[in-house]
């Protein structure tokens, strides 16, 4: 069983950035990939982005050249870091970890974004 815990979340204004982390019960180095899924109200959870052992990267197109994500294996650490927010990035955020077939799920952090 692997524990996800986000952290990083709250209400921030359109265009600003905000910085959210996932810590691991278990080395991130060892999950296969990684990743930052966002369910809005109403809507069903989608992909934001993921990284895998290797570092390869992928984005949904709604958040390519505004956010990243990164990993800190050393401090079992995934972070996802968000510029120039939108309205429509207002989402609870999810942590996800994938590891021999089984999956994993953060509890989730509110990201608001609001004028």
């Amino acid at each position: 069983q692997v524990q996800l815990v986000e952290s990083g979340g709250g209400l921030v204004h359109p265009g600003d950035s905000l910085r959210l982390s996932c810590t691991s019960s278990l080395s991130t180095f060892l999950i296969t990939t990684m990743g930052w899924y966002r369910q809005a109200p109403g809507k069903q959870r989608e992909l934001v982005a993921t990284i895998s052992t290797g570092f390869t990267t992928h984005y949904a197109d709604s958040v390519k050249g505004r956010f990243t994500i990164s990993k800190d294996n050393a401090k079992r650490t995934m972070y996802l870091q968000m510029n120039d927010l939108k309205v429509e990035d207002t989402a609870v955020y999810y942590c996800n970890g994938l590891l021999g077939g089984s999956e994993f799920w953060g509890q989730g952090t509110q990201v608001t974004v609001s004028s």
